[in-house]
């Protein structure tokens, strides 16, 4: 309830840019996935821009529109990837969504298989 409330104060203002620094760190993984509809909910509604801070790749591929991935200290921008392309709500099974994480997880020298 607290993030619902921090993004609706944030919305208050009427900002060109909403700023999120990892919103939903805290939160179980249910709730997560409940807010993560909602925030693409607002930016469908409001047509605002969201910065959109994380470390859970998912979470980047559900919301994202465009992923910039940052390289360790000093960080810079190692690579962009493009998800314009997947619309809105995203699958989770489909196999563009699955090809995006992955690329995203190869971007970041994590291996996909365990």
């Amino acid at each position: 309830m607290k993030q619902r409330v921090e993004v609706a104060r944030a919305l208050a203002v009427n900002p060109d840019i909403l700023y999120m620094d990892e919103p939903f760190g805290a939160l179980d993984s249910l709730t997560r996935l409940f807010l993560r509809s909602e925030i693409v909910r607002i930016w469908k509604a409001e047509k605002k821009t969201i910065l959109f801070v994380t470390h859970d790749i998912d979470e980047s591929v559900q919301i994202a529109q465009r992923v910039v991935v940052m390289t360790a200290r000093p960080g810079r921008i190692k690579t962009v990837v493009d998800l314009s392309g997947l619309p809105h709500p995203r699958d989770l099974d489909a196999p563009e969504y699955l090809a995006a994480r992955d690329e995203l997880y190869q971007a970041m020298g994590v291996s996909t298989h365990v």
